[in-house]
């Protein structure tokens, strides 16, 4: 058996977990592991979709997806080939606030990885014709959502709840908005991007010293005046009434239901509450108390589930669930009644004991592995939780009470207030 103090040394913390400052903003951190032969490297710059006009929705999307399209030094053929030819990975991607990135590889390949990461953030070319491949891409993705009922009522369901914020528009854009971006409009945004307030994270087989050195002989010199801040997002009023909207898409024999409210943000007091209130609502076991009511008890739901999404701001607290369209009504109500336990009456001891005890198993598994610890570490700090977050979560976790959690629901759900979008064949609720 495991006992407590070894456990305790294998969660990352202060003692082990290395973070410097470099001279131009890029805050490095790295983790020592030499039980793998393997590097992970992830990290967010500025860059996300705040930072996009309306007119130009989807454009940091398409940006980060340029990116690795070819470089100063590297085509884009030239670029996959090497990055293939040592059994690595390099992805980049584009959300809400950052521009995030990954690498894996052989520790020996991590100055590689380094130096094309450079290279693709630093002195991208945005080849013309590689730019109308990628709006191809992209294009046709956007149509193939048009006819997903799952991700239509998703799309839906961010326009009703954040009307008139950030939030409320799609991070990969609209036909017509892909339709007009220009590669002059990729070239003025790749402006946005620098050091300042980057993070990268180094977990593997590579001394945590050396990693950061090596960070700084790559990245060291990297400015930008022009470089853009991280977007906050603005606030979101609570929803007073009931939105609905009903998207229809002909053809289809499901309905897909997503329903909910703008949600705390990561660095809200009450975030750890409403994150474990979540679970028992729509996560747990098969899907906490959504799955059993409307989809094993009731038989109304091909799948049920709620989702909490603590980012930068108030992110939304969701439920989703596949029904057949005979089933809205009754599946909806269903919900609302959840939704409405959930706020007038405590949970239980054993649930909340439960779901305590999955907690804290969770965090210990997600850091069995280089991606998981590497993860972590980015989430402490770009939330700016502490290198201790780790080492004092169980004792966290155990802290909150069945109470913390009721208020936390009646905090951001309401069972006679949301917003509700449906997307499926010919039928209204």
């Amino acid at each position: 058996m495991v006992s407590q103090n070894k456990h305790i040394h294998a969660i990352p913390g202060p003692d082990d977990i290395h973070r410097v400052e470099l001279e131009n903003g890029i805050i490095v951190l790295a983790r020592e592991n030499f039980t793998s032969p393997s590097v992970v490297m992830e990290g967010r710059i500025s860059g996300g979709a705040l930072l996009e006009p309306a007119e130009k929705a989807g454009l940091a999307n398409f940006h980060s997806a340029m990116l690795m399209r070819g470089t100063a030094r590297h085509t884009f053929d030239q670029l996959f080939e090497e990055i293939e030819s040592i059994g690595a990975s390099l992805d980049i991607d584009s959300g809400g606030h950052t521009c995030s990135f990954g690498s894996k590889s052989l520790a020996e390949d991590l100055p590689t990885m380094l130096q094309l990461l450079s290279e693709t953030l630093r002195q991208p070319t945005f080849p013309a014709e590689h730019i109308e491949k990628e709006r191809g891409e992209i294009m046709t993705s956007l149509q193939m959502r048009a006819h997903d009922t799952r991700r239509m009522a998703a799309l839906t369901f961010s326009e009703l709840a954040y009307p008139d914020h950030p939030y409320g528009s799609s991070v990969k854009g609209y036909l017509e908005t892909v339709a007009g971006i220009t590669r002059e409009d990729i070239v003025n945004f790749q402006t946005n991007l620098g050091p300042r307030g980057a993070i990268i994270v180094v977990v593997g087989a590579f001394k945590a010293q050396e990693a950061i050195s090596l960070v700084e002989k790559t990245l060291g010199d990297w400015v930008n005046p022009a470089q853009a801040s991280r977007p906050e997002a603005p606030p979101v009023s609570r929803i007073t009434d009931v939105r609905y909207k009903f998207v229809p898409i002909p053809g289809k024999s499901q309905a897909d239901i997503v329903m909910g409210y703008p949600g705390p943000a990561r660095s809200a007091p009450d975030f750890q509450a409403a994150r474990v209130a979540n679970s028992i609502l729509g996560q747990f076991g098969l899907m906490g108390r959504l799955g059993d009511a409307v989809r094993e008890d009731q038989g109304l739901a091909y799948y049920s589930y709620s989702q909490l999404d603590g980012g930068f701001g108030p992110g939304p607290w969701k439920i989703m669930a596949g029904v057949n369209p005979e089933n809205i009504e009754r599946a909806v109500e269903t919900i609302r009644q959840e939704i409405g336990r959930m706020v007038r009456e405590p949970v239980t001891a054993e649930e909340l004991a439960d779901n305590k005890s999955f907690f804290k198993g969770q965090l210990v598994i997600s850091l069995e592995t280089n991606e998981g610890v590497a993860g972590s570490i980015l989430n402490m700090e770009q939330h700016q939780l502490g290198l201790d977050y780790l080492r004092n979560y169980a004792a966290m976790i155990d802290a909150l009470t069945a109470d913390d959690l009721q208020a936390a629901a009646a905090r951001y759900l309401d069972p006679d207030a949301y917003a509700l979008a449906v997307a499926g064949p010919e039928r209204d609720v």
